[in-house]
């Protein structure tokens, strides 16, 4: 955080309201450098990580600037259109732009693929005032004319890196193309590194923007607690399991490479009574997004993910994130470890390095410009006597209980720690 209050900047009444409502005083660094430049009006480039209050930028500037400069004769045009490269970044802003804007009274309709197909579309038809959208689905409704952009003041496109790494670009600038001229609107422009491929988005469709650049990536890394063990892939699920009854209280978010990890993981821990679930890129996005809540709201202490919530994602209170696969790209160990330690919270990430990923380590410890602490496996730390779960279980929500871990008893029962006596994994399943 920095000494500026939000209080010295030029934001209405209504604004500062619902700032005082999501409990923000004092605006971090990239807040602090980049409001006084946006509430004026000024086109920005600003190169800012996740859970650094970008998001918080661009929305109060929209809502003030929209409160004192009120729209006329925009027929089918949003007043302001938000860009983001994923669902769960189109959600997150729409939850922080209700929160932010609660008094402000301008409608916001969020757009992306995976929900109700019609009931977006109807929401578009009401004339809104803000519209936050992935590429694809905005393309969409605006060839069906479901609205229009010629009118639209407000341009921000979030992440924009991130929608070079994913092949958006030539939607966004299909987009941008059929805007209001970028000398009749004010742009934002949000990106975790300003490279020359996005400065040259900005040089062609911004306004003289003025370049911010808060810090470079690797000041987020120096944030988080880090450890490193060296350990066997088979190894890996029983360390795993030591590590999350050592940290009983957590809120754990477990990253995988791949969607079949995620799984395994998932069935591991119903097996052993441990209150989990995964999100993967092909879960239906109403399920994704109900495991999400659950996790957000604390109800659902460990999270395992591949790298659609890697970016993007601001989850208030991880405590840990546990690097179960190394990832295969630099840049992707930062965005992972980056969902802890948020908002000036203490964090740890815990990385795991096999025999299949290792060979990421050394360009992982070159890009953060240091080594990870090597932690030993000590035995007492590693679980052997976990439940396996059977080949045939489905994917599925884990039980209620978390911290049970289940061990062989004599005779080759099935008892958990307590004492008590656990459940053949082949037996009768639980209704959830």
């Amino acid at each position: 955080m920095t000494d500026m209050l939000f209080e010295e900047l030029d934001i209405p009444d209504a604004v500062l309201k619902g700032i005082r409502a999501a409990n923000f005083t004092q605006c971090t660094p990239v807040q602090a450098a980049a409001l006084p430049v946006a509430l004026t009006g000024k086109d920005v480039a600003v190169q800012a990580q996740t859970g650094t209050g970008k998001t918080a930028v661009f929305l109060i500037t929209l809502f003030s600037r929209m409160l004192r400069k009120p729209g006329l004769g925009r027929g089918p045009s949003p007043r302001a259109l938000i860009v983001a490269p994923t669902r769960e970044l189109v959600a997150q802003i729409d939850a922080e732009a209700r929160r932010l804007g609660q008094f402000t009274n301008f409608s916001i309709a969020p757009v992306f693929g995976g929900m109700d197909y019609k009931k977006q579309k109807e929401s578009l038809g009401k004339e809104v005032d803000i519209i936050i959208g992935t590429p694809g689905r905005l393309i969409d409704y605006l060839k069906q004319r479901v609205y229009s952009l010629k009118k639209t003041e407000f341009l921000v496109i979030d992440e924009a890196d991130r929608m070079f790494d994913m092949g958006f670009i030539s939607d966004l600038r299909f987009l941008l193309r059929r805007m209001s001229p970028y000398d009749r609107r004010q742009s934002m422009l949000f990106s975790a590194t300003l490279s020359a491929r996005v400065m040259e988005l900005c040089y062609e469709h911004m306004n003289l923007p003025q370049r911010i650049q808060i810090s470079p990536e690797q000041v987020t890394v120096q944030l988080v607690t880090q450890e490193l063990y060296h350990v066997g892939k088979d190894e890996k699920p029983g360390l795993l399991l030591g590590i999350l009854r050592r940290e009983p209280h957590g809120r754990i978010l477990v990253f995988v490479n791949m969607k079949s990890t995620a799984e395994k993981l998932e069935a591991l821990f119903k097996a052993n009574e441990i209150a989990a679930a995964s999100i993967t890129g092909d879960l239906p996005q109403l399920k994704r997004m109900k495991i999400l809540s659950r996790f957000k709201e604390g109800k659902l202490p460990i999270l395992v993910a591949t790298d659609v919530a890697s970016r993007g994602l601001h989850i208030e209170g991880v405590t840990h994130v546990i690097n179960y696969d190394l990832p295969q790209d630099s840049e992707d160990y930062v965005h992972r470890i980056g969902r802890t330690a948020r908002a000036g919270e203490a964090g740890q990430a815990i990385s795991f390095a096999c025999e299949d990923y290792v060979y990421a380590l050394e360009d992982i410890e070159e890009y953060i410009r240091q080594k990870i602490p090597v932690k030993p496996v000590e035995d007492s730390l590693v679980i052997t006597d976990y439940r396996k779960p059977a080949q045939h279980l489905r994917r599925d929500h884990p039980g209620p209980f978390r911290g049970k871990m289940m061990s062989r008893g004599h005779g080759g029962k099935q008892q958990s720690r307590d004492g008590g006596k656990g459940k053949h994994p082949r037996g009768p399943r639980k209704k959830d």
